[in-house]
């Protein structure tokens, strides 16, 4: 409640250019986690109190309150979710009148007011709250909305997994609508069940659904939509690196293609080496979506994405969507006359190995001269076939020890190797 009471004094406050009488207005919406009624009703009596009308839309994905947030003209979008995580988990996300994320000076006035007490508005000033009822028809056809118009998916048996996550009701829609034959999964949601086996996180249940099925692709999405992977119709996955791959290049040979791809420090080499041969422009972000979309308005690009499924398409949507961006990996499909494997035909992603090893707090392996020898010998022997990359995390205490080239026995031995030297340095 005091997190909804101060983020409506800060947007109270703000100069909307609103008419007289007019109280700024936002939206909460929610993934299907069964602690989302609780937060809810928190959040809007916290905003109602400091006299900010609410609407609320229920379950949906993160992607389509920061669209109707925009559509709607309002002052600010909240997302209730944990996004790929256990029902167990929650969180909030706030999206700014844009549809993008809320600028940091905004969160940091909300986080500043979080213990100032509640002072409720005068009765007749107190914020009103109403539910729409078109919300998820309103999305829908926002999704269809970014699919050609020439195009469509007659022919095609789809199985769409949901993780029984806030697409639930909207994902098979949108793709019958567009003459899909749809096989959806994961869309029984108890409120405990979100990602549980399921999803963008969890392949093997796609994976064995489409052969079941006998079906042409598969579509996974997780809890809160704004992440994608999909499997061919052999069961063979494809990660957010591909896809990406996949809609860059298709939008290049359509002259499409504005500026280069944006990716993160753990995107697969090969997909750099692939966007090389095809003289596409990338560049690497830090880990995390919000770093991708940074690095594309810094850049003026419209493509970039994660190989954990997060795919930013700024000509499309201000934030990472799960169902448009399938929606573009299918438009190369039916475009191109191709499979998943024949728009990715030369593309072979670099084995890779990920050891995180734990460390005491405040361990930097940066000034380590054991982990420095360690990683110049692998450095030297993986040459241009491969490279190493050392970060701390940042919500515990391990080194993340990662290491890809096109030799699985050197990336495994290599992995190893520098991870050993790091539990060494950090206990010496």
């Amino acid at each position: 409640m005091h997190l909804g009471y101060s983020a409506g004094k800060v947007l109270a406050s703000a100069d909307w250019h609103l008419s007289k009488g007019e109280r700024p207005a936002v939206l909460i919406g929610k993934d299907t986690r069964i602690s989302g009624y609780m937060l809810e009703s928190a959040l809007q009596a916290g905003l109602s109190a400091a006299g900010v009308d609410v609407f609320l839309s229920g379950p949906m994905p993160t992607p389509a309150v920061a669209y109707l947030t925009r559509a709607l003209r309002l002052q600010a979008g909240i997302v209730i979710s944990a996004s790929h995580n256990p029902f167990e988990d929650n969180g909030i996300k706030f999206f700014s009148a844009a549809g993008s994320k809320l600028p940091d000076a905004t969160e940091h006035e909300i986080e500043a007011g979080l213990n100032a007490p509640i002072k409720s508005m005068p009765s007749a000033q107190l914020g009103k709250a109403r539910r729409i009822s078109d919300a998820p028809g309103r999305y829908i056809e926002f999704c269809k909305s970014t699919f050609p118009y020439h195009l469509d998916l007659r022919g095609l048996r789809v199985v769409v997994d949901c993780a029984h996550g806030a697409t639930y009701h909207i994902a098979g829609h949108v793709l019958h609508e567009l003459g899909a034959d749809v096989v959806a999964i994961g869309v029984q949601p108890d409120g405990l069940n979100i990602n549980h086996e399921c999803g963008a996180t969890h392949s093997s249940t796609l994976q064995e659904a489409v052969r079941q099925h006998h079906a042409d692709l598969g579509i996974a999405l997780d809890g809160d939509g704004d992440r994608v992977v999909m499997v061919d119709s052999k069961g063979t996955l494809y990660d957010g690196d591909q896809l990406v791959y996949i809609i860059a290049k298709h939008r290049q040979q359509r002259g499409l293609l504005k500026g280069g791809v944006a990716g993160t420090l753990m995107t697969n080499l090969a997909v750099e080496n692939g966007f090389r041969k095809l003289n596409i422009p990338f560049v690497r972000a830090n880990v995390g979506d919000r770093y991708v979309l940074e690095l594309l308005q810094q850049r003026g690009w419209q493509l970039g994405g994660e190989g954990s499924g997060h795919i930013i398409c700024i000509d499309k949507h201000t934030t990472g969507d799960g169902i448009i961006s399938a929606l573009q990996v299918l438009h190369a499909m039916r475009d191109c006359g191709k499979t998943l494997a024949g728009l990715t035909r030369g593309l072979t992603l670099y084995p890779q190995r990920l050891v995180n090893v734990k460390v005491a707090k405040g361990f930097d392996f940066r000034v380590s001269a054991q982990v420095k020898a360690a990683q110049a010998a692998a450095e030297h022997d993986l040459g241009d076939r491969g490279r190493i990359l050392l970060r701390a995390s940042g919500t515990e205490p391990l080194v993340r020890v990662m290491v890809e080239g096109e030799s699985e026995r050197k990336v495994k031995r290599w992995a190893e190797q520098i991870a050993e030297a790091v539990r060494s340095a950090a206990a010496g």
